[in-house]
Protein backbone atom coordinates (compact mmCIF):
# COMPACT_ATOMS: atom_id res chain seq x y z
CA UNK A 1 0.00 0.00 0.00
CA UNK A 2 1.58 3.28 -0.94
CA UNK A 3 2.34 5.47 1.97
CA UNK A 4 3.19 9.48 2.89
CA UNK A 5 6.48 10.00 3.84
CA UNK A 6 6.98 13.46 5.86
CA UNK A 7 10.54 13.98 6.00
CA UNK A 8 12.35 15.88 9.88
CA UNK A 9 14.82 18.35 9.11
CA UNK A 10 17.34 15.89 10.34
CA UNK A 11 17.08 13.29 8.04
CA UNK A 12 18.31 15.74 5.29
CA UNK A 13 21.00 16.67 7.11
CA UNK A 14 22.25 13.35 7.51
CA UNK A 15 21.81 12.48 3.48
CA UNK A 16 20.78 14.66 0.90
CA UNK A 17 19.60 11.74 -1.61
CA UNK A 18 17.19 10.86 1.20
CA UNK A 19 14.17 11.74 -0.91
CA UNK A 20 15.27 8.54 -3.48
CA UNK A 21 15.04 6.14 -0.95
CA UNK A 22 11.40 5.70 0.07
CA UNK A 23 10.59 4.02 -3.42
CA UNK A 24 7.39 5.09 -5.55
CA UNK A 25 5.82 6.25 -1.95
CA UNK A 26 5.02 10.39 -1.77
CA UNK A 27 7.08 12.32 0.40
CA UNK A 28 6.30 15.73 2.29
CA UNK A 29 8.39 18.29 2.71
CA UNK A 30 7.18 20.35 5.80
CA UNK A 31 7.45 23.90 5.47
CA UNK A 32 9.16 24.52 8.50
CA UNK A 33 12.15 22.12 7.39
CA UNK A 34 12.81 24.42 4.64
CA UNK A 35 13.59 27.20 7.03
CA UNK A 36 15.90 24.72 9.18
CA UNK A 37 17.63 23.55 6.36
CA UNK A 38 18.80 27.64 5.71
CA UNK A 39 19.68 27.65 8.83
CA UNK A 40 22.70 25.00 8.25
CA UNK A 41 23.66 26.06 4.44
CA UNK A 42 26.82 27.95 5.26
CA UNK A 43 28.22 25.42 7.77
CA UNK A 44 31.69 24.22 6.48
CA UNK A 45 30.92 20.73 7.20
CA UNK A 46 29.22 17.43 5.94
CA UNK A 47 25.71 18.82 7.74
CA UNK A 48 25.79 21.83 5.43
CA UNK A 49 27.49 20.27 2.68
CA UNK A 50 23.75 18.15 2.73
CA UNK A 51 21.79 21.31 3.43
CA UNK A 52 23.34 23.12 0.16
CA UNK A 53 22.70 20.07 -1.72
CA UNK A 54 19.07 19.20 -0.68
CA UNK A 55 18.58 23.12 -1.70
CA UNK A 56 19.51 22.34 -4.97
CA UNK A 57 17.90 18.89 -5.56
CA UNK A 58 14.42 20.63 -4.41
CA UNK A 59 15.39 23.44 -6.63
CA UNK A 60 15.96 21.37 -9.59
CA UNK A 61 12.49 19.41 -8.57
CA UNK A 62 10.59 22.94 -8.68
CA UNK A 63 11.96 23.50 -12.22
CA UNK A 64 10.34 20.37 -13.71
CA UNK A 65 6.50 21.51 -12.12
CA UNK A 66 5.06 22.70 -8.94
CA UNK A 67 6.37 21.71 -5.35
CA UNK A 68 2.97 22.79 -3.40
CA UNK A 69 1.14 20.41 -5.65
CA UNK A 70 3.70 17.89 -6.31
CA UNK A 71 6.74 16.89 -8.67
CA UNK A 72 7.79 13.48 -9.47
CA UNK A 73 10.84 12.59 -7.90
CA UNK A 74 11.91 10.78 -10.64
CA UNK A 75 11.28 7.38 -12.89
CA UNK A 76 9.53 4.72 -10.88
CA UNK A 77 9.28 7.06 -7.75
CA UNK A 78 6.38 9.11 -5.88
CA UNK A 79 5.22 12.61 -5.85
CA UNK A 80 7.65 15.24 -3.44
CA UNK A 81 5.41 18.11 -1.84
CA UNK A 82 6.37 21.39 0.22
CA UNK A 83 3.38 21.72 2.63
CA UNK A 84 2.12 24.19 5.75
CA UNK A 85 -0.23 23.09 8.03
CA UNK A 86 -3.46 24.07 9.54
CA UNK A 87 -3.82 26.00 12.71
CA UNK A 88 -6.90 24.18 13.71
CA UNK A 89 -4.33 20.70 13.53
CA UNK A 90 -2.10 22.00 16.48
CA UNK A 91 -2.29 19.66 19.01
CA UNK A 92 -3.47 20.81 22.70
CA UNK A 93 -0.48 21.74 24.79
CA UNK A 94 2.23 21.83 21.74
CA UNK A 95 3.44 25.34 21.44
CA UNK A 96 4.55 26.17 17.46
CA UNK A 97 7.17 28.37 19.05
CA UNK A 98 9.04 23.98 18.09
CA UNK A 99 10.07 23.36 15.11
CA UNK A 100 9.64 20.13 15.79
CA UNK A 101 5.49 20.27 16.59
CA UNK A 102 5.18 22.62 13.33
CA UNK A 103 6.41 19.51 11.46
CA UNK A 104 4.17 17.09 13.43
CA UNK A 105 1.33 19.09 12.87
CA UNK A 106 2.20 19.42 8.92
CA UNK A 107 1.86 15.27 9.15
CA UNK A 108 -1.62 15.55 11.23
CA UNK A 109 -2.90 18.39 8.45
CA UNK A 110 -1.89 15.84 5.89
CA UNK A 111 -3.08 13.19 7.31
CA UNK A 112 -6.98 15.00 7.60
CA UNK A 113 -6.76 15.59 3.79
CA UNK A 114 -5.70 11.86 2.69
CA UNK A 115 -7.36 9.80 5.86
CA UNK A 116 -6.93 6.39 3.48
CA UNK A 117 -3.48 7.08 3.00
CA UNK A 118 -0.90 6.09 5.63
CA UNK A 119 0.95 9.08 6.93
CA UNK A 120 4.34 8.29 8.61
CA UNK A 121 6.96 10.84 10.14
CA UNK A 122 10.30 10.42 9.44
CA UNK A 123 12.84 11.27 12.07
CA UNK A 124 16.09 10.42 14.07
CA UNK A 125 14.97 12.92 16.85
CA UNK A 126 13.98 10.10 19.82
CA UNK A 127 12.09 12.66 21.33
CA UNK A 128 10.04 13.38 18.55
CA UNK A 129 9.27 9.43 17.54
CA UNK A 130 7.87 9.64 21.01
CA UNK A 131 5.62 12.68 20.79
CA UNK A 132 4.14 11.50 17.65
CA UNK A 133 3.62 7.99 19.09
CA UNK A 134 2.08 9.73 21.65
CA UNK A 135 -0.52 11.26 19.15
CA UNK A 136 -1.08 8.16 17.53
CA UNK A 137 0.83 9.25 14.44
CA UNK A 138 3.14 6.05 12.93
CA UNK A 139 6.78 7.16 13.15
CA UNK A 140 9.98 5.74 11.65
CA UNK A 141 13.92 6.71 12.64
CA UNK A 142 16.05 7.36 9.32
CA UNK A 143 18.47 4.39 9.44
CA UNK A 144 21.40 6.27 7.23
CA UNK A 145 23.43 3.27 5.04
CA UNK A 146 25.71 1.09 6.81
CA UNK A 147 28.84 -0.70 6.16
CA UNK A 148 28.58 -3.45 8.16
CA UNK A 149 25.31 -4.11 10.39
CA UNK A 150 27.34 -3.91 13.49
CA UNK A 151 30.37 -2.72 15.15
CA UNK A 152 31.84 -6.25 16.20
CA UNK A 153 31.61 -6.89 12.23
CA UNK A 154 34.46 -4.28 11.45
CA UNK A 155 37.09 -5.64 9.40
CA UNK A 156 40.49 -5.73 12.15
CA UNK A 157 43.00 -6.55 9.84
CA UNK A 158 43.88 -9.52 11.81
CA UNK A 159 43.14 -13.35 11.85
CA UNK A 160 44.59 -16.20 13.23
CA UNK A 161 45.45 -19.52 11.44
CA UNK A 162 45.79 -23.15 12.51
CA UNK A 163 48.68 -24.78 10.76
CA UNK A 164 50.96 -28.45 11.40
CA UNK A 165 53.74 -27.59 14.01
CA UNK A 166 56.44 -28.05 11.77
CA UNK A 167 54.85 -25.23 9.22
CA UNK A 168 55.87 -22.81 12.35
CA UNK A 169 59.36 -24.33 12.44
CA UNK A 170 59.75 -24.34 9.01
CA UNK A 171 58.80 -20.40 9.61
CA UNK A 172 61.29 -19.33 11.56
CA UNK A 173 63.56 -21.23 9.79
CA UNK A 174 63.37 -19.04 6.76
CA UNK A 175 61.45 -21.08 4.32
CA UNK A 176 58.58 -19.68 2.01
CA UNK A 177 55.08 -20.85 3.51
CA UNK A 178 51.86 -19.98 1.82
CA UNK A 179 48.60 -20.26 1.92
CA UNK A 180 46.04 -21.53 -0.70
CA UNK A 181 42.48 -20.42 -1.15
CA UNK A 182 41.08 -23.54 0.31
CA UNK A 183 42.96 -22.58 3.58
CA UNK A 184 41.04 -19.87 4.58
CA UNK A 185 39.20 -15.69 3.94
CA UNK A 186 42.31 -13.75 3.83
CA UNK A 187 42.83 -10.07 2.23
CA UNK A 188 45.55 -8.50 0.71
CA UNK A 189 48.18 -7.36 3.43
CA UNK A 190 46.52 -8.92 6.50
CA UNK A 191 48.56 -9.80 9.20
CA UNK A 192 47.88 -13.76 10.42
CA UNK A 193 49.24 -15.43 13.65
CA UNK A 194 50.13 -19.08 12.72
CA UNK A 195 49.03 -20.77 15.86
CA UNK A 196 50.07 -24.89 16.18
CA UNK A 197 47.29 -27.15 16.09
CA UNK A 198 48.81 -29.00 18.86
CA UNK A 199 50.75 -26.44 20.71
CA UNK A 200 48.57 -23.23 20.61
CA UNK A 201 51.55 -21.74 22.45
CA UNK A 202 53.79 -21.91 19.50
CA UNK A 203 52.87 -19.14 16.71
CA UNK A 204 54.32 -17.15 13.99
CA UNK A 205 53.71 -13.62 13.13
CA UNK A 206 53.53 -12.98 9.38
CA UNK A 207 51.39 -10.55 6.52
CA UNK A 208 49.62 -12.21 4.09
CA UNK A 209 50.12 -10.40 0.43
CA UNK A 210 48.44 -13.10 -1.53
CA UNK A 211 47.21 -16.75 -2.12
CA UNK A 212 50.62 -18.13 -3.36
CA UNK A 213 52.66 -15.90 -2.54
CA UNK A 214 54.96 -16.54 0.54
CA UNK A 215 54.07 -14.63 3.71
CA UNK A 216 55.95 -11.83 4.57
CA UNK A 217 58.38 -11.62 7.80
CA UNK A 218 57.91 -8.85 10.20
CA UNK A 219 61.11 -6.72 11.19
CA UNK A 220 61.85 -6.77 14.68
CA UNK A 221 61.05 -2.45 15.79
CA UNK A 222 61.99 -3.40 18.75
CA UNK A 223 65.77 -3.36 18.10
CA UNK A 224 66.42 -0.20 16.57
CA UNK A 225 62.74 1.88 17.04
CA UNK A 226 61.15 4.35 14.99
CA UNK A 227 62.02 7.99 16.40
CA UNK A 228 63.00 6.78 19.55
CA UNK A 229 59.67 4.77 19.73
CA UNK A 230 59.35 0.91 20.20
CA UNK A 231 56.42 -1.35 19.83
CA UNK A 232 54.88 -2.29 22.80
CA UNK A 233 52.57 -5.18 21.19
CA UNK A 234 51.79 -7.11 18.01
CA UNK A 235 49.07 -4.60 16.95
CA UNK A 236 51.61 -1.80 17.21
CA UNK A 237 54.38 -3.86 15.11
CA UNK A 238 51.86 -4.33 12.38
CA UNK A 239 50.97 -0.65 12.21
CA UNK A 240 54.21 0.14 11.54
CA UNK A 241 54.87 -2.27 9.08
CA UNK A 242 52.37 -1.27 6.92
CA UNK A 243 52.77 2.68 7.71
CA UNK A 244 56.60 2.18 6.82
CA UNK A 245 55.74 -0.19 3.60
CA UNK A 246 55.79 2.18 0.33
CA UNK A 247 53.35 -0.12 -1.95
CA UNK A 248 50.48 0.27 0.91
CA UNK A 249 49.80 3.99 0.30
CA UNK A 250 46.40 3.77 2.08
CA UNK A 251 46.40 2.94 5.74
CA UNK A 252 43.95 3.03 8.17
CA UNK A 253 44.03 2.97 12.30
CA UNK A 254 41.45 2.39 14.70
CA UNK A 255 41.59 1.54 18.47
CA UNK A 256 40.71 3.45 21.82
CA UNK A 257 42.03 6.40 22.93
CA UNK A 258 45.60 5.88 23.90
CA UNK A 259 46.87 3.13 22.02
CA UNK A 260 49.31 5.23 19.85
CA UNK A 261 47.14 5.48 16.33
CA UNK A 262 48.66 9.44 15.98
CA UNK A 263 51.95 8.54 17.83
CA UNK A 264 53.49 5.77 15.26
CA UNK A 265 51.65 7.51 12.72
CA UNK A 266 53.46 10.83 12.89
CA UNK A 267 56.41 9.07 13.99
CA UNK A 268 56.89 7.10 10.79
CA UNK A 269 56.42 10.01 8.85
CA UNK A 270 59.06 12.42 10.65
CA UNK A 271 61.14 8.98 9.48
CA UNK A 272 60.66 9.30 6.63
CA UNK A 273 60.18 12.86 5.76
CA UNK A 274 62.95 13.89 7.82
CA UNK A 275 65.21 10.73 8.14
CA UNK A 276 64.75 8.55 4.51
CA UNK A 277 63.33 11.70 2.18
CA UNK A 278 61.12 9.70 0.88
CA UNK A 279 58.26 11.90 0.92
CA UNK A 280 58.75 16.15 0.80
CA UNK A 281 56.64 17.14 3.51
CA UNK A 282 54.69 16.18 6.15
CA UNK A 283 50.80 16.64 6.04
CA UNK A 284 48.50 16.71 8.91
CA UNK A 285 44.88 17.45 9.68
CA UNK A 286 42.18 16.74 11.19
CA UNK A 287 37.93 17.80 10.90
CA UNK A 288 36.96 20.63 12.63
CA UNK A 289 34.17 18.95 15.32
CA UNK A 290 34.48 20.50 18.85
CA UNK A 291 33.91 18.17 21.91
CA UNK A 292 30.99 19.87 23.59
CA UNK A 293 29.78 23.34 22.73
CA UNK A 294 31.92 25.37 20.04
CA UNK A 295 33.47 28.37 21.12
CA UNK A 296 32.85 30.49 18.30
CA UNK A 297 35.11 31.51 15.24
CA UNK A 298 38.94 32.39 15.86
CA UNK A 299 41.03 35.11 15.03
CA UNK A 300 44.03 35.31 12.82
CA UNK A 301 45.32 33.20 9.74
CA UNK A 302 44.14 29.85 8.52
CA UNK A 303 47.31 28.22 10.40
CA UNK A 304 46.12 29.86 13.81
CA UNK A 305 42.41 29.08 13.69
CA UNK A 306 43.62 25.37 12.96
CA UNK A 307 46.21 25.58 15.89
CA UNK A 308 43.58 24.66 18.76
CA UNK A 309 41.98 21.54 16.50
CA UNK A 310 45.64 20.57 15.64
CA UNK A 311 47.14 20.52 19.63
CA UNK A 312 47.02 16.46 19.79
CA UNK A 313 49.57 16.48 16.41
CA UNK A 314 51.87 18.80 17.74
CA UNK A 315 51.90 17.56 21.71
CA UNK A 316 52.58 14.55 19.32
CA UNK A 317 55.63 15.78 17.59
CA UNK A 318 56.90 17.73 20.34
CA UNK A 319 57.36 14.62 22.19
CA UNK A 320 58.95 12.99 19.30
CA UNK A 321 61.26 15.88 19.14
CA UNK A 322 62.13 15.60 22.97
CA UNK A 323 60.60 19.38 23.29
CA UNK A 324 62.82 20.64 21.27
CA UNK A 325 60.00 23.44 20.33
CA UNK A 326 63.00 25.55 18.16
CA UNK A 327 63.47 22.51 15.72
CA UNK A 328 59.56 21.90 15.53
CA UNK A 329 59.06 25.66 14.69
CA UNK A 330 61.80 25.28 11.87
CA UNK A 331 59.78 22.19 10.27
CA UNK A 332 56.69 24.59 10.13
CA UNK A 333 58.09 27.19 8.68
CA UNK A 334 59.91 25.97 5.67
CA UNK A 335 56.91 24.00 4.89
CA UNK A 336 58.28 20.36 5.85
CA UNK A 337 55.45 20.37 8.22
CA UNK A 338 52.14 21.27 7.50
CA UNK A 339 48.66 21.97 8.86
CA UNK A 340 45.77 21.99 6.42
CA UNK A 341 42.50 22.99 7.02
CA UNK A 342 40.29 19.84 5.32
CA UNK A 343 37.51 22.98 4.73
CA UNK A 344 39.55 23.79 2.05
CA UNK A 345 40.78 20.99 0.55
CA UNK A 346 38.77 20.35 -2.53
CA UNK A 347 40.16 21.17 -5.59
CA UNK A 348 43.60 20.66 -4.78
CA UNK A 349 46.56 17.88 -5.30
CA UNK A 350 49.09 16.99 -2.91
CA UNK A 351 52.11 14.86 -4.25
CA UNK A 352 54.93 13.99 -2.55
CA UNK A 353 53.47 13.78 1.06
CA UNK A 354 52.63 11.57 3.87
CA UNK A 355 49.57 12.62 5.05
CA UNK A 356 47.85 12.00 8.40
CA UNK A 357 44.05 12.45 9.15
CA UNK A 358 43.34 12.34 12.54
CA UNK A 359 40.14 11.85 14.20
CA UNK A 360 39.05 10.55 10.84
CA UNK A 361 36.04 9.26 12.63
CA UNK A 362 34.23 12.07 12.78
CA UNK A 363 34.13 12.54 8.78
CA UNK A 364 31.14 11.46 6.30
CA UNK A 365 31.57 9.23 3.55
CA UNK A 366 31.61 12.17 0.54
CA UNK A 367 34.19 14.22 2.78
CA UNK A 368 36.20 11.24 2.77
CA UNK A 369 36.07 10.78 -0.39
CA UNK A 370 36.92 14.57 -1.42
CA UNK A 371 40.03 14.03 0.91
CA UNK A 372 41.13 10.81 -0.92
CA UNK A 373 40.69 11.76 -4.16
CA UNK A 374 43.09 14.81 -3.30
CA UNK A 375 46.03 12.29 -2.98
CA UNK A 376 48.41 12.93 -5.85
CA UNK A 377 51.41 10.69 -6.84
CA UNK A 378 54.22 9.31 -4.40
CA UNK A 379 51.87 10.06 -1.35
CA UNK A 380 50.53 8.42 1.32
CA UNK A 381 46.98 8.77 3.01
CA UNK A 382 46.69 7.80 7.15
CA UNK A 383 43.32 7.90 8.57
CA UNK A 384 43.13 7.07 12.44
CA UNK A 385 40.41 7.37 15.22
CA UNK A 386 38.05 5.81 17.29
CA UNK A 387 35.05 4.42 15.75
CA UNK A 388 33.53 4.28 19.70
CA UNK A 389 34.23 7.98 19.52
CA UNK A 390 32.63 9.70 17.64
CA UNK A 391 31.20 13.74 17.92
CA UNK A 392 29.12 13.95 14.64
CA UNK A 393 25.81 13.56 15.44
CA UNK A 394 24.45 12.40 12.13
CA UNK A 395 27.02 9.59 11.85
CA UNK A 396 27.58 5.98 14.05
CA UNK A 397 30.10 3.30 14.74
CA UNK A 398 29.14 1.87 11.01
CA UNK A 399 28.38 4.70 9.25
CA UNK A 400 31.01 7.26 9.51
CA UNK A 401 33.81 7.63 6.40
CA UNK A 402 36.66 6.06 8.42
CA UNK A 403 34.35 2.45 8.84
CA UNK A 404 33.88 3.14 5.35
CA UNK A 405 37.55 3.35 4.25
CA UNK A 406 38.39 0.36 6.26
CA UNK A 407 35.45 -1.82 4.17
CA UNK A 408 35.64 -0.62 1.22
CA UNK A 409 39.45 -0.60 0.92
CA UNK A 410 40.28 -4.14 2.51
CA UNK A 411 40.12 -6.11 -0.64
CA UNK A 412 42.76 -3.70 -2.52
CA UNK A 413 46.49 -4.39 -2.27
CA UNK A 414 47.43 -0.72 -2.02
CA UNK A 415 45.57 -0.03 1.30
CA UNK A 416 46.26 -2.12 5.00
CA UNK A 417 44.00 -1.90 8.10
CA UNK A 418 45.21 -2.92 11.91
CA UNK A 419 42.57 -2.42 14.86
CA UNK A 420 44.43 -1.52 17.77
CA UNK A 421 43.35 -2.59 21.10
CA UNK A 422 45.49 -2.05 24.22
CA UNK A 423 46.00 1.59 25.40
CA UNK A 424 49.26 2.31 26.06
CA UNK A 425 49.13 5.87 26.89
CA UNK A 426 49.35 5.89 30.60
CA UNK A 427 47.81 3.13 33.39
CA UNK A 428 45.40 5.87 34.16
CA UNK A 429 44.08 6.14 30.41
CA UNK A 430 43.92 2.61 29.52
CA UNK A 431 41.89 2.28 33.01
CA UNK A 432 39.76 4.93 32.14
CA UNK A 433 39.01 3.83 28.54
CA UNK A 434 37.66 0.50 30.50
CA UNK A 435 35.70 1.58 33.03
CA UNK A 436 34.17 5.09 32.11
Amino acid sequence: MKKTYVLDTNVFLTNANSIFEFKNNDIIVPLKVLDEIDKHKKRQDGVGLNARKTIRILDNLRNKGNLHRGVRIARGKGLLSVRGYDLEDVPIGCELTSADNEIITTAITEHKKNPRRKVVVVTRDINMRVKCDSLGLPTEDYVPSRVVSDESKLYIGFAKHLVDEQIVDHFYEGENITIEKDEGRFVPNQFVMLVSNSNDKKTALAKFVNYGIPLQRLQDYKVKGIWGLRPRNKEQTFALDLLLDQNVPIVTLTGKAGCGKTLLAIATGLEQVLEKDIYKKLVVSRPVQPLGKDIGYLPGTMEEKMRPWLMPIQDNIDFLLNGKAKSMDMFFDDGTIQVEALTYIRGRSISNAFIIIDEAQNLTTHELKTIITRVGENTKIILTGDVEQIDNVYLDATSNGLSYAVEKFKAHDIAGHVTLIKGERSRVATLASKVL
